[in-house]
């Protein structure tokens, strides 16, 4: 019956759940419903007024502590412990209106929004007991716990639909920030792997920069000077040129080797 995604919360303790408009109007329906039963019965119409004062102090308290949730945990007990006494009063009136006890419906559903943990399902206990012993004081064991039954089932399901339906949302918003946070990863990753890749790439380049000036740029040297030497044999002795033409040839053909060789490493 709870709506409403959690505010950021401490997780290291309970947190009292969240209601949204859906369950806070089911249960002023409720309210409504029940306060008109009552007050049209039969049975309530000779202490009319009396019916009339304590539901409406009832009914005020539970408004008011909508907006004093933020108050110490002692005087949120209080408040509860002091509707719980007017319902008991109500009660008391007229036995035989035992629908009186749905009143501890809505105080089940007021404790799993005022606290946390253990002391929601310390109060059902509390509302149970307040629920049954009257009954059964008024009606018998038997026929109490029987007028008893329905409003026992309301008390246990509506706090525990609530709780249910709280930690089912802060384990939906837990997992939704893991989910982030191994996205975020995930990127950090391609982006680490992307800069791997590119040092990678960066160091071939580098390796291939060193290659070719080591034994390319030496085998071009080399040719330059060879051409030189020809070119001079050719005035001063023309029967060694042609050697040097040879030896000019096979220095070119091995630079151009290198060159085609170093071109296909560098391509991805």
């Amino acid at each position: 019956m709870a709506e409403g995604a959690p505010q950021a919360v401490d997780r290291t303790k309970p947190q009292p759940v969240r209601a949204g408009p859906i369950a806070r109007s089911a249960i002023a329906l409720v309210l409504a419903a029940q306060t008109i039963r009552t007050l049209a019965s039969e049975d309530a119409q000779p202490r009319l007024a009396w019916y009339s004062g304590l539901i409406a102090m009832y009914l005020i308290l539970f408004a008011l502590v909508r907006w004093q949730s933020r108050l110490p945990q002692a005087l949120l007990h209080g408040y509860l412990a002091l509707q719980s006494v007017l319902v008991v009063l109500i009660l008391a009136l007229e036995p035989e209106l035992d629908s009186v006890t749905a009143f501890f419906v809505p105080l089940a559903f007021q404790a799993a929004l005022l606290f946390a943990g253990s002391a929601v399902w310390i109060w059902v206990g509390l509302l149970l007991f307040l629920t049954a012993a009257p009954l059964a004081f008024f009606h018998g064991v038997f026929e109490g716990l029987a007028y008893a039954m329905s409003p026992m089932a309301f008390v246990v399901a509506v706090p525990a639909l609530m709780v249910a339906n709280h930690e089912a949302e802060v384990g939906r918003l837990r997992s939704q920030s893991l989910l982030e946070d191994l996205q975020g990863t995930h990127r950090r990753l391609l982006d680490y792997a992307g800069q791997v890749e590119e040092l990678a790439s960066l160091q071939e380049r580098s390796r291939l920069a060193r290659e070719l000036h080591d034994a390319v740029s030496q085998l071009v040297f080399t040719i330059v000077l060879t051409a030189r030497s020809a070119q001079l044999l050719l005035h001063q002795d023309p029967t060694r040129v042609q050697g040097e033409l040879e030896r000019l040839r096979e220095l070119t053909g091995s630079a151009l080797s290198q060159l085609r060789s170093l071109i296909s490493q560098m391509r991805p």
